[in-house]
């Protein structure tokens, strides 16, 4: 699957502000394009990954003077691309169109860096609700770049059903299955699952994390976000922001934000009981998008069938495409997850 030209003009998460101090540079990866970022006195800087002068990794070289300094020849490069400095030759060069590397439009939000690819992208990153939100604590999970596909991420994480047996005994159990209703409601431009349900899962992290919920929503928000939530009948008992960021074909970087009401338990007692819990969930996904793109790999191409259990049917893919859907709410349908 190649990247839908909606996936390239959209803005994506491809660092964490913390993991950007200043005067170091880095490289991500991001649709296929390697990218260079650095941080200044004045901000971030993301410049592709390419100087333009003998085509070295500009994310090698240092910060120099609120520049990226290309470890080659020294040639300096400003946030905006400008060629700031060509060492040992006493001539003008930030006028000089020919010798600017290739700038990229970079914005620091909630705690992450975004980058557009396209001039087609917006003005500024459109954000799920409760991102960032000051009546909340916030903190931000990244476990480096997986193998597999973006969009096989995303199916994942909306899918309840394989909860049973990929996460037994932490989410849901197979053989412990409760009656649930399932119900799907298309928004045009995104789409979302709601789980009601009269009784908490049984999985030890559903048991000690979210005692009082009583539904959830999972909600695909195109290209690459999908929040969850879990409500219970009064208050958000807990929020997970999770963006799915293309790094090439064949792999991802997940970053996930995790939102709680404030005054609950300390921030950081609430961070490291969720990632006690979380940790073999999340390892538990990496192996299975692994496996499963080894298979596709192996035969050529992805070959999936629909049954009864995949209520979104194809819509996913087609938001993924940038094309829309018909607004409205399908009939409940009643499962045991």
């Amino acid at each position: 699957m190649s990247f839908p030209q909606a996936v390239l003009d959209a803005w994506h998460l491809v660092a964490l502000s913390r993991d950007m101090p200043r005067g170091k540079a880095r490289k991500v990866m991001c649709c296929d394009t390697p990218i260079a970022l650095f941080r200044t006195d004045e901000g971030v800087g993301a410049l592709v990954d390419r100087c333009p002068h003998r085509n070295y990794p500009l994310s090698e070289g240092r910060v120099m003077n609120g520049t990226l300094e290309c470890p080659y020849h020294g040639w300096r490069f400003a946030r905006d691309g400008r060629c700031a400095e060509v060492p040992g030759c006493q001539v003008e060069t930030a006028c000089d169109a020919r010798l600017a590397a290739t700038p990229l439009r970079v914005l620091e939000r909630h705690g992450g860096i975004f980058v557009a690819l396209s001039d087609a992208a917006p003005a500024e990153p459109a954000f799920p609700p409760d991102l960032g939100n000051p009546a909340l604590d916030h903190f931000w999970w990244q476990q480096g770049t997986w193998r597999g596909r973006a969009f096989d991420a995303i199916e994942n994480v909306m899918d309840p059903f394989h909860t049973n047996h990929l996460h037994h005994g932490f989410i849901r159990r197979r053989d412990k299955r409760l009656p649930v209703e399932l119900i799907v409601t298309s928004h045009g431009n995104g789409i979302d699952m709601k789980i009601e349900q009269t009784q908490p899962d049984t999985g030890l992290m559903s048991r000690f994390l979210e005692r009082d919920r009583s539904h959830s929503v999972s909600r695909y928000y195109p290209p690459t976000t999908v929040q969850a939530r879990w409500e219970g009948d009064t208050q958000l008992t807990l929020c997970v922001t999770a963006i799915f960021t293309p790094a090439t074909k064949d792999t991802f970087t997940p970053f996930a934000c995790f939102s709680t009401p404030n005054g609950m338990a300390p921030g950081w007692l609430k961070q490291a009981a969720i990632r006690l819990f979380l940790a073999p969930v999340v390892a538990q996904d990496r192996k299975a998008l692994e496996r499963q793109h080894e298979v596709m790999s192996h035969f050529g191409q992805p070959k999936f069938i629909s049954g009864p259990g995949d209520i979104l049917k194809t819509r996913l893919h087609h938001l993924w495409m940038g094309e829309t859907l018909p607004k409205g709410e399908d009939p409940a349908v009643k499962v045991m997850l």
